[in-house]
């Protein structure tokens, strides 16, 4: 599977539709569903995206956990209980449901942060103010940055 990389601004029009960029599209192109997940973050002010094998991961990852237990409660109802599976239409775009607009503070705009094995779907102005942030943060802790060795690399 590919990476969500990047960052894109799309126009959302009045029904709640967004064209999802044609980069994210060819990442989630060789899966069964032919949509996106969508959930509220519950790190950031935005709403977060992934694949059907993503969240196949990370429902395996809360099934892991003490059955009974709080914290696998917490992350079945937060994560998999809040998500919405959002499939393209003929254009690529997706229907963003109004909750889910209304918690991030998406109008007329969105903007697309590719994360890797998922990505964020942010309000232009918040967006700007984190990723500022963010940048700064990353500058002061760019020496705990390591990259791990290719398979088949030698140490």
């Amino acid at each position: 599977m590919g990476l969500f990389l990047s960052t894109f601004t799309n126009k959302v029009d009045k029904k709640g539709r967004v064209s999802v960029p044609a980069t994210f599209r060819s990442v989630l192109s060789d899966q069964a569903f032919q949509g996106v997940i969508m959930y509220p973050s519950f790190v950031n002010e935005c709403i977060e995206g992934c694949s059907m094998d993503r969240m196949e991961q990370i429902s395996n990852s809360i099934d892991s956990l003490d059955p009974y237990s709080d914290e696998r409660d917490a992350f079945a109802a937060t994560i998999l209980g809040g998500s919405i599976q959002l499939p393209f239409d003929s254009e690529g775009r997706i229907m963003l449901p109004t909750n889910l607009m209304m918690d991030a503070s998406i109008e007329d705009k969105v903007v697309f942060v590719g994360k890797g094995q998922t990505f964020e779907l942010w309000n232009p102005e918040r967006f700007e103010s984190y990723a500022d942030k963010m940048r700064d943060l990353a500058k002061r802790q760019r020496s705990s940055l390591r990259l791990s060795p290719k398979k088949g690399d030698i140490s």
